[in-house]
C-alpha cells in the first residue's frame, strides 16, 4: 500500500458513480460563489475529520487566492470577524447539517440564511453540504489520505543548546 493509496481506489473501481458525484459537485459549485463553496467544504471536512478533504479544500482555497488567515480561521469562524454575515450564516448551516447529533434546532440557522440567500440558493447550499458529507464518508471509509509533505519541506527543530 503506497502512502497515497486507499483501502479501495473507489474512483477506479466505480468510475461512473464517482464521475456522477463529481459532476453534481461541479454543478453545485457553479451555482455558489466558489470561495464560499470552498469555505463550506473545508468546514464540513474539518467537522468530519477527513484529512484528505481538509487538505484538498484548503489547497483549493489557496489556489483561489483565499487568505491564509481566513483558511486558518474556518475552524473557529465564530470567534473572528473575518467572515461576512452571509458566510457566517452559511457556515452555521453547514455545521447544523453536518453534526446532526446536536439536538439544537436548525430553525435559527435556517432563518439566518433567509436574510442572505434565495430559496434556490439555500437548496443548492444544502445539496452541496450533503454531497461534501457524502464525499467525506467515502474518503474516510476507503482510507484515503493526503499526500505526505516532502521531508525537505518540513522544518526541523534544532536541539536546545545547538
Amino acid at each position: 500500500m503506497s502512502v497515497m493509496s486507499a483501502r479501495i481506489e473507489y474512483w477506479r473501481v466505480a468510475p461512473e458513480e464517482f464521475k456522477a458525484l463529481l459532476a453534481l459537485q461541479l454543478r453545485l459549485k457553479a451555482a455558489i460563489d466558489s470561495r464560499l463553496f470552498g469555505l463550506l467544504y473545508l468546514r464540513v471536512s474539518q467537522i468530519n475529520g477527513c484529512a484528505f478533504c481538509v487538505d484538498l479544500h484548503a489547497t483549493d482555497l489557496r489556489k483561489a487566492k483565499e487568505s491564509e488567515r481566513r483558511i486558518d480561521a474556518v475552524a473557529v469562524w465564530r470567534n473572528t470577524s473575518f467572515f461576512s454575515p452571509s458566510e457566517r450564516a452559511a457556515l452555521e448551516w453547514a455545521e447544523r447539517l453536518t453534526d446532526i447529533r446536536d439536538s439544537r434546532s436548525v430553525d435559527a440557522a435556517y432563518d439566518a440564511l433567509l436574510a442572505h440567500f434565495s430559496e434556490r440558493q439555500i437548496t443548492v447550499l444544502t445539496f452541496a453540504i450533503s454531497i461534501m458529507n457524502s464525499m467525506n464518508r467515502v474518503a474516510i471509509g476507503m482510507g484515503r489520505k493526503p499526500e505526505p509533505e516532502s521531508v525537505s519541506s518540513v522544518p526541523s527543530i534544532a536541539p536546545a543548546g545547538t
